[in-house]
């Protein structure tokens, strides 16, 4: 029976029609995409703060900061290179479990992912699809592994993730242009890294017990064109941001421990095995390389990641 009595929106993604002077039908006159300014190994700067919802048994807030496109002079949205990302996340428990359930000797962890409608320049239905249900098992997966359960018998806990701004998975000039048709789910790289952090920040403001604080880190192998048009040769680089790329071969997302030099959930997308003949271009795409730089991403993340942590004991020890 359907409900008359509320409008609901739809159950899919909608994009949002843009209306300005600066988005040209002809791609030879869209704005030039934007570049990658940092060096291949370097991080955008990470903004971490926990206690941001004081209703909650923890919390923190996660931002990275938007590049933009040096080169460009058109303001308004046509100036915007890519968005950059943010998240909160909230944590509830750990409390018992009803009655009813089934007796379990270690605690039972929810994790709950989700965008807002506006994160992304798609925007998302009030439904979660299957990219926000895939964030959060491999959330699970990375928090499962850190978490002592052992300590909470019949009890719960809660991770809850909002995604306040997405990384995008292109350049939005691609989308318009229609170069790029077939562009994967490249955001949600970022967007799974930065979660498993701000996740940790807030189990370890909710004073859970963990072996040791996670941090997420992603790597990726990406393609450029030269002034020809031509694709370049593969590189490795940290930290990568769609749209500065114009073609990403592969990306690699891990939560790792520092202390136990452990990784609790490794995910790769892409296909490098059989690109590249030259020894260099193969040393620099294999697999294992990939998850090597990914862990040192994962490890300037934990330093920030510690730095949050120090500054909030010392304000709860009233040392600030």
């Amino acid at each position: 029976m359907a409900d008359r009595r509320r409008i609901n929106g739809p159950p899919g993604g909608t994009s949002a029609p843009v209306y300005t002077k600066y988005l040209a039908k002809d791609p030879k006159e869209l704005p030039e995409r934007p570049t990658r300014v940092r060096p291949n190994n370097a991080l955008r700067k990470l903004f971490l703060k926990t206690g941001v919802t004081p209703s909650a048994s923890g919390s923190a807030y996660l931002e990275l900061e938007a590049s933009k496109n040096p080169k460009s002079t058109t303001p308004g949205l046509a100036s915007l290179s890519t968005s950059g990302l943010k998240l909160t996340c909230t944590v509830h428990g750990p409390r018992p479990l009803p009655k009813s359930a089934p007796f379990s000797p270690h605690i039972i962890l929810t994790t709950h992912v989700k965008y807002a409608p506006f994160a992304t320049r798609k925007r998302k239905g009030y439904l979660r699809d299957s990219s926000e249900r895939d964030l959060g098992v491999h959330l699970e997966t990375a928090l499962r592994g850190v978490i002592i359960g052992d300590r909470w018998p019949k009890s719960g806990v809660e991770v809850i993730i909002t995604i306040l701004e997405g990384e995008e998975d292109q350049w939005w000039g691609d989308d318009i242009g229609g170069s790029n048709t077939s562009a994967a789910d490249w955001g949600m790289m970022s967007v799974l890294s930065g979660c498993i952090t701000v996740a940790s920040a807030a189990i370890a403001d909710a004073g859970i017990d963990c072996v040791d604080v996670v941090a997420g880190g992603v790597a990726a192998v990406v393609k450029d064109s030269g002034s020809e048009g031509i694709s370049s040769t593969p590189v490795l680089v940290l930290d990568p941001v769609p749209s500065e790329h114009k073609e990403i071969v592969a990306a690699c997302v891990v939560g790792y421990l520092p202390a136990r030099d452990e990784i609790t959930d490794l995910w790769v997308k892409g296909d490098i095995g059989h690109e590249n003949q030259t020894e260099s271009a193969t040393r620099t795409s294999s697999y294992e390389q990939l998850a090597d730089n990914a862990v040192q991403a994962a490890l300037g993340a934990h330093r920030v990641l510690v730095a949050a942590l120090k500054e909030t004991a010392d304000v709860k020890l009233g040392r600030l």
